[in-house]
């Protein structure tokens, strides 16, 4: 693990895995080149969430990227987590746009050239696609927390994560049971990699749920200073409050109309107080 800016920047095992790979292999170069893509990639996301003020308490790099763990104290809006997705593709465009100057300036060519180039693209498309933890995917959760409730968008973008991510692996495996061969080992560790991450992000989802609820009060003062309107919530008296509370919105605050068997709404409550009434521990309300 290397500390450089207040950041821990740590190397997964099959990042190391694929450097020695590398070295055995007698391409050292090409470990480098794809070392440093990787960390720009990185630093590109960390720029990003550095300059909407937010702390970025980790980053590990993996061999199709890398994982920030960035800092939520309940600011962190949609639009905000779209951009720092798009942040480290960006930054693979970005050395691509370079290395193409160098080259039509006659300062860089030859197979080299052509790898560098080849490495940036795999990298950028193969970081958006939709699968979290990736870019892709981290932009699909942040558009789906714009429409959908954010419990929702959680259950399903893992939901789907989980699927492409098993799917990755039996692809990997398609050679194998064809006797065709064996399997495809790159793929497969990357498969294998984001099934797991998936796996124990899905099992973790009632946490970070719990910590969405925890942060709410941050979200209606930034509601408050924009002077942005509460969002309805309709519920009958006898719902339980953790299901309503499952209709949440990370970009909206709401107000909570208590409706009677009659259909009828005795009562409007704030988020706060139904909030604070199940962290107390009371899910009927």
């Amino acid at each position: 693990m290397i500390r450089w800016g207040g950041i821990s920047f740590s190397f997964h095992p099959l990042f190391v895995l694929v450097m020695l790979t590398s070295v055995f292999t007698g391409h050292f170069l090409e470990l480098l080149a794809l070392f440093a893509i990787v960390f720009v990639h990185e630093l590109g996301h960390v720029a990003a969430a550095r300059l909407f003020g937010l702390s970025v308490i980790s980053v590990q790099l993996l061999p199709f990227g890398g994982v920030a763990v960035i800092e939520d104290h309940g600011d962190l809006s949609s639009s905000r987590e779209i951009v720092i997705a798009l942040a480290g593709p960006l930054q693979n465009l970005l050395l691509i746009m370079i290395s193409t100057t160098f080259h039509v300036m006659g300062l860089w060519d030859g197979a080299f050239f052509f790898y560098f180039i080849q490495c940036n693209l795999l990298i950028a498309l193969f970081n958006l696609l939709p699968v979290l933890p990736l870019d892709g995917g981290k932009l699909v959760q942040a558009v789906c927390a714009m429409l959908l409730p954010y419990h929702t968008t959680l259950v399903w973008t893992l939901r789907i994560s989980l699927l492409f991510s098993l799917l990755m692996v039996l692809y990997a495996l398609v050679p194998l049971v064809l006797g065709k061969g064996g399997p495809q080992l790159n793929l497969l560790m990357v498969g294998g990699f984001l099934l797991y991450s998936n796996y124990t992000d899905y099992r973790n989802i009632p946490y970070r749920f719990l910590r969405f609820l925890m942060s709410r009060e941050a979200a209606f003062t930034r509601h408050l200073l924009q002077g942005s309107l509460a969002y309805p919530i309709i519920a009958e008296h006898s719902k339980p409050l953790d299901q309503i509370l499952r209709l949440l919105r990370r970009e909206k605050y709401h107000f909570v109309y208590i409706m009677n068997s009659r259909g009828v709404i005795f009562s409007v409550i704030p988020e706060q107080r139904i909030i604070s009434s199940y962290l107390r521990g009371n899910p009927g309300g």
